[in-house]
């Protein structure tokens, strides 16, 4: 036997369509997914936040920190084995974690920035956070300057929601796609932050076109 391990083969069941069928296989092969299944993760997302974190260090003990995005919860983990509290939201289910406080919710809803808000007036009596991040990804349609416009929508979205909530010297952390924040983004949130960044992790599938924003040191309204 080759020193190397073998890659793990999945045949294609019978009425199995064949994304799915390489959606799996990579999931197999994937060594992330197996270590996250090792650490404890519930996804191989949460090794993006590390290693982000790695570079950066963003994340502190005692901060309040809101997770847009927030399924299944591998950010969460990350944040709270850090020492911090976590306002969560997100369109779909999410269990329970211990130091979570979550909602299930579109954010893109009128009323879940103002939700949001209130939750963190419970850790923080001036309704302020350390850090936002986001991880939201709207569905995609294949057609590459829709999708591009629905990501920036929501990446859009969140900055602002960052900048009623950070406080001074605060961090907001996004997924964006390849090429990063368009430039009138970028000019308004050079404005509120220190330093912008793009990073893409090595967590990050090669063949995806995602990356994140990192803006750090926000200055405050």
């Amino acid at each position: 036997m080759s020193r190397n391990k073998a890659k793990e083969r999945v045949k294609s069941a019978k009425g199995r369509k064949s994304g799915s069928t390489r959606w799996l296989k990579r999931q197999l092969n994937d060594p992330y997914v197996n270590r996250a299944q090792k650490d404890g993760y519930r996804g191989r997302a949460a090794y993006k936040l590390l290693e982000m974190n790695e570079k950066l260090d963003f994340l502190k003990p005692g901060q309040v920190i809101v997770d847009l995005g927030a399924a299944p919860g591998g950010w969460c983990q990350v944040a709270t084995a850090k020492g911090a509290k976590v306002i969560a939201i997100d369109l779909l289910e999410m269990d329970e974690l211990a130091d979570v406080d979550f909602i299930q919710m579109d954010f893109m809803d009128d009323d879940a920035p103002d939700r949001l808000k209130d939750m963190i007036s419970k850790y923080n009596s001036d309704g302020l956070a350390d850090l936002v991040l986001s991880d939201m990804a709207p569905n995609t349609t294949g057609h590459k300057q829709t999708d591009h416009l629905k990501i920036m929508a929501v990446v859009e979205a969140a900055s602002y929601f960052a900048a009623e909530v950070l406080k001074p010297g605060g961090t907001f952390v996004a997924k964006v796609r390849q090429g990063g924040a368009q430039n009138t983004l970028l000019a308004e949130m050079k404005k509120d932050f220190e330093t912008i960044k793009h990073m893409k992790p090595p967590a990050s599938r090669k063949e995806s076109s995602e990356q994140y924003l990192i803006a750090q040191g926000f200055r405050g309204c």
